[in-house]
């Protein structure tokens, strides 16, 4: 259809001048409804209004609490904040509110209330990919080079303090050796013969370690030990042990997407910090009482 037949039609125009009429007014009206709609009223104590975000406020405050449906956690809070309403309405026909002491306390809640808030905000504005790559990758150059091994083990226990046990438990890791120094298959002889539960299953595989996270005699054969090659036998407070070494590199760095909670735990906290720092350094803090003594560094050991 054209402007000018459109034109000849007056009902179809009143039809159109409606529709245009509303949806000016539908779009006028959408937002404000959105708006409350994020933002219901729960419950009304004597025409005091309970709104989704102090139910909110409320489960904040409250913290851990116990386990329970959604729609009867949601009516535990709204009888929460309906006692508050009371309450305070009851302290306030009470004049509780002039003293001077819970003044104090609002003025104490307030400021708390106030540095919390900045606190988060500065820590959320710190908390930029560009920081925390920079904090990532400086944190990789101070890990240096540290060394793991991959290695297998085949495990005969034997209580710590009985030398027969002991005996008997190094003869038969001995005589495992020859098994193995003859061609046998070490994953093989491992889950015939290792008292290792975890190894049964998998041919004694112990992953990559670093030396720390071994018992020291097991640690110092396995860094020791050339990549393939089969150890003499080797006692812990496991028992007697054979090893095999798979293989030796430098420990990987951690990707950033797997300390990336860490990185920004730091990196939040390392501003609120440094913001801290900055205010008590432009500040006059004065101390009208005596500070302890700072404590006294530990002296150095005397040369002998």
């Amino acid at each position: 259809m054209t402007m000018s037949s459109l034109a000849g039609c007056p009902a179809m125009l009143r039809r159109a001048g409606i529709l245009a009429a509303t949806l000016t007014l539908l779009a006028a009206t959408a937002a404000p409804v959105r708006a409350q709609d994020a933002n219901p009223v729960l419950a009304k104590v004597n025409g005091v209004e309970i709104r989704q975000s102090d139910v909110t406020a409320a489960e904040e405050e409250a913290g851990q609490l116990p386990p329970m449906a959604p729609d009867a956690k949601q009516d535990y809070l709204v009888q929460f904040l309906t006692d508050m309403i009371l309450v305070a309405k009851a302290a306030e026909d009470k004049k509780l509110g002039d003293n001077a002491a819970f003044k104090s306390k609002l003025e104490f809640a307030r400021k708390k209330l106030l540095m919390e808030a900045l606190l988060q905000s500065t820590g959320k504005e710190a908390m930029t990919d560009a920081a925390m790559r920079k904090v990532y990758e400086e944190a990789v150059k101070q890990m240096g080079e540290e060394q793991e091994v991959h290695a297998r083990h085949i495990l005969v226990r034997a209580a710590p303090g009985d030398d027969k046990a002991s005996k008997e438990a190094e003869d038969k890791i001995k005589a495992v050796i020859v098994r193995l120094n003859k061609g046998e298959d070490f994953v093989k002889v491992a889950g015939e013969v290792t008292e290792d539960p975890s190894g049964k299953g998998n041919g004694g595989d112990l992953g990559y370690f670093t030396k720390e996270q071994m018992v020291p005699e097991f640690a110092d054969t396995a860094f020791k030990l050339d990549k393939g090659k089969i150890s003499e036998p080797v006692k812990t407070q496991f028992g007697w042990h054979v090893l095999k070494v798979e293989d030796k590199r430098n420990k990987p760095a951690p990707t950033f997407e797997e300390v990336k909670p860490q990185v920004e735990q730091y990196v939040q906290r390392k501003a609120q910090a440094d913001l801290v720092t900055s205010l008590r350094t432009g500040a006059k803090i004065e101390k009208m009482y005596t500070p302890p003594a700072a404590p006294a560094a530990p002296a150095a050991p005397e040369k002998k």
